[in-house]
């Protein structure tokens, strides 16, 4: 396995400068001019804050790429996959390096909820590799105005999760625990069946109502038995299962795809391998991700593949709930074949 412990705190000092630049613009403009549409790339509408992220991206990882040259694929870029140093060739690089330079954009703009930096490396394969070849995975929280701490994880593959927590208020940095939960149900804990954008909520709401009520019994009079937290953010998600917030959260949005076309509707918008380029984090931390038929996660290294994911918070928790979930899938017509792009 390819060594990349070297790359560890030039990522995190690239992450540490991008969070700083985006926490200072979100200080000085106003909602309406951070919110303001500047361009739609292929995956995603780009926002004017995500602007502030992506010019810090490119001239930090081009320090890094003077010691070795690494190919950058990043939303928002124009050029992708772009080769640092200029005029290095693709063939030549060691690494492929996937980055969201803030994934959770819309909630961060509005100030509702913290943006996640995420980045992963993996040894170049050129357009063979995978999110499955990633040996390092960085995510660091771009917290709203009003919140004086923000969190910052990574690993190298095989090692031990680190974490730690930045005071804004004092500048110190404490070591951080993150531990997933342990239930083996979700009775009253967070369990989310991911439907952000209109469509075709209504088919993964009742998908959602079919797992709950066969993992959990009828409902009681007055009482809720689960709860869920449509989290605009997958890097957030992936968080909130390794901080033991969520027990349950699957994004399944490229298997409705087939009933966003029978509708006469679009193509709807669903996350990529940029927004699930740390699901090595949580993996290292036992939490349990698959993809959409229950295989293990991966997904091309590329920008524009649809990526369904689903994540367990431990096994006793998978053994539990996954025949349920795949059950209420077949019921809907719904084909669980991994990622709908890349099968």
């Amino acid at each position: 396995m390819a060594d990349a412990t070297h790359l560890v705190e030039p990522i995190l000092e690239m992450h540490d400068r991008i969070r700083s630049s985006v926490l200072d613009a979100c200080a000085r403009q106003a909602t309406e001019e951070l919110a303001a549409v500047v361009a739609e790339d292929v995956g995603d509408t780009i926002y004017r804050v995500d602007r502030v992220a992506e010019s810090m991206l490119v001239d930090a990882l081009r320090a890094v790429a003077r010691e070795e040259p690494l190919c950058l694929l990043a939303e928002g870029l124009a050029v992708s996959p772009l080769v640092l140093p200029e005029g290095a060739r693709e063939a030549d690089c060691r690494w492929r390096v996937i980055v969201d330079p803030i994934d959770g954009t819309r909630g961060l703009m509005y100030q509702k909820r913290s943006a996640w930096i995420l980045t992963g490396v993996a040894p170049n394969r050129g357009r063979d590799t995978r999110l499955r070849d990633i040996v390092f995975a960085a995510q660091t929280e771009i917290p709203t105005l009003k919140q004086h701490l923000a969190d910052q994880l990574w690993v190298v593959r095989g090692g031990r999760v680190e974490a730690r927590r930045l005071d804004a208020l004092t500048g110190a940095i404490t070591p951080l625990t993150l531990r997933p939960s342990r239930a083996d149900t979700i009775a009253h804990g967070f369990a989310t069946i991911v439907r952000l954008f209109p469509g075709v909520r209504d088919v993964l709401s009742a998908i959602d109502d079919e797992v709950a009520r066969e993992s959990l019994g009828p409902p009681r009079p007055g009482k809720a038995a689960c709860f869920e937290d449509q989290y605009a953010c997958s890097g957030g998600q992936l968080y909130e299962l390794m901080a033991g917030h969520d027990r349950f959260v699957a994004d399944l949005r490229p298997l409705v795809q087939s009933v966003h076309a029978a509708r006469g509707l679009p193509h709807g918008i669903c996350a990529h391998p940029y927004d699930l380029c740390t699901a090595l984090i949580a993996e290292e931390l036992g939490v349990e991700i698959t993809s959409a038929d229950g295989t293990p996660f991966d997904a091309p290294f590329d920008l524009e593949a649809d990526v369904a994911w689903i994540g367990y918070a431990n096994a006793r928790l998978r053994s539990h709930l996954e025949p349920i979930l795949q059950s209420a899938l077949r019921r809907h017509g719904l084909r669980a074949g991994g990622n709908s792009l890349d099968a």
